[in-house]
């Protein structure tokens, strides 16, 4: 997709002004991201939430902390206290960048792959 189309301009233009005239700032995440929700909201409505990414728009560059609220499954994003001692740091989805996960013979990393170790034997098509 061309980065500089004028469907994507104006769209960003109309996030920009929704935040502008109607966001009120939430917090900031580790990436710069930053998140708002909207000043008023109708009786009998949920409440509208959003980010304004920092670069290119990416989902996964939202953190699980910011996604429960995104989501509404939380009042407030997770707090450090709050976080498990085996949740391991947000990563976003790094596939298609330099920094992808690669698996031992895929053909990025040479192709050649160990020898199978007894517990896996070929198919071989009968006829």
């Amino acid at each position: 997709m061309d980065n500089f189309s004028f469907i994507r301009r104006l769209s960003q233009f109309s996030t920009l002004m929704q935040t502008r005239f109607s966001g009120v700032e939430e917090g900031r995440d580790a990436f710069g991201n930053r998140y708002f929700r909207a000043r008023r909201t109708p009786k009998g409505t949920r409440e509208k939430r959003w980010v304004l990414y920092a670069g290119e728009p990416e989902a996964s560059k939202v953190p699980a902390e910011w996604h429960i609220w995104l989501h509404h499954t939380s009042a407030a994003p997770l707090s450090d206290k709050e976080r498990r001692p085996w949740q391991k740091p947000h990563q976003q989805n790094l596939t298609g960048t330099p920094d992808a996960y690669l698996p031992p013979g895929h053909t990025l990393e040479g192709g050649k792959r160990d020898k199978a170790t007894g517990d896996y034997e070929a198919w071989t098509p009968e006829g």
